[in-house]
């Protein structure tokens, strides 16, 4: 009897652990976001432009992001006399291959004297919707000085019914400036937009810094509105990334991606971090030999569908030295 009861125990015990096995089995895994499957690596190569690229005695930095019209790529940039680019004004070139460039010649002029604009427009960037154009970019009022010098810049919005202009700008300029909270991480000055399309929004990334902080302080945050002309309120968790002196972000899948360059806590430096919900970002790659201000080519960017991917190429700034300002050169994706 003891045997025949011990045999029933072992059967029985066997039969529970089968059926738990089956049910893990039958269990379904989360489903994990492209971008999140696993820590990937990005390498990036940078290779020289025609047409603007190194010229004496011209600065040319900042770049946008890239848009395709028909057979042409168009990209804006900072262009002027000062490796900084505080005396600049913004400009813009079209390419069939985006290696070779035509500059095309100025798309928007400094401000009229004693407006917030008034000492440089720069750092531009472009969205397109509803069947127009809409240049974001930084502006300062005051002229740049060697001694004391303290950029107050904001960012505004011209919009044009074509990529060539020309330019208006919106009356409710500037579009976002610097928070009135000392206590914010933006309190002291905003810059460099990035757009993208998002749930039917517009989700408008930049970065900011504090009153009292450095520019190795510089965090990224977030404003969205329902029209690209705004008004953009700015998201209540940010900032959303605590680093980062470039933006550039883009829709990863249906997330949103950012590529971090050199600035910011080390956990974070030199990577790509993704976010489902594109406010709560990880890190998702390491990258070498990143972009320094880099302008991509996004072509979902202003699609909402879900699509997007890494881009594979954009343009990036090739700081100078002391015998040459900085200009833009090319960069690609090589692996990733």
């Amino acid at each position: 009897m003891k045997v025949v009861m011990k045999t029933l125990i072992s059967l029985l015990s066997l039969a529970g652990a089968l059926v738990a096995l089956s049910a893990q089995a039958q269990t379904v895994e989360p489903e994990v976001a492209p971008a999140q499957a696993k820590m990937g690596k990005v390498v990036v190569a940078q290779s020289e432009l025609n047409g603007i690229g190194v010229e004496k005695g011209v600065m040319r930095r900042d770049p946008s992001d890239i848009i395709k019209i028909g057979d042409l790529y168009y990209v804006w940039y900072s262009k002027g006399l000062l490796a900084h680019g505080y005396d600049a004004t913004v400009w813009y070139a079209t390419s069939l291959d985006g290696k070779n460039w035509d500059e095309k010649g100025m798309a928007l002029a400094k401000g009229a004297a004693g407006t917030w604009e008034a000492g440089s427009v720069f750092t531009p960037n472009i969205l397109v919707a509803e069947n127009r154009y809409w240049l974001f970019y930084t502006a300062t009022s005051k002229q740049h000085a060697k001694k004391g010098f303290n950029p107050d810049s904001k960012i505004g919005i011209a919009v044009s019914d074509s990529p060539n202009g020309p330019w208006e700008r919106l009356d409710s300029n500037p579009a976002l400036k610097n928070s009135d909270n000392e206590a914010d991480f933006d309190s002291h000055l905003v810059d460099d937009a990035c757009l993208i399309v998002r749930d039917g929004k517009y989700w408008f990334y930049y970065k900011g810094r504090q009153q009292g902080k450095s520019p190795a302080e510089t965090k990224m945050g977030l404003a969205v509105a329902d029209h690209p002309q705004g008004p953009y309120v700015r998201h209540p968790e940010n900032p959303v990334i605590p680093g980062n002196h470039e933006v550039l972000v883009w829709p990863q899948g249906t997330g949103v991606a950012a590529m971090i360059g050199k600035t910011g806590p080390a956990e974070i430096t030199n990577s790509i971090l993704y976010a489902a919900d594109g406010i709560h970002f990880s890190k998702t790659h390491d990258v070498k030999k990143g972009p320094v201000g880099g302008g991509a080519y996004r072509p979902e960017a202003f699609t909402d569908s879900g699509t997007g991917q890494i881009p594979t190429w954009g343009v990036g700034i090739r700081n100078g030295g002391k015998k040459r300002l900085p200009c833009i050169h090319r960069f690609d994706v090589k692996d990733q």
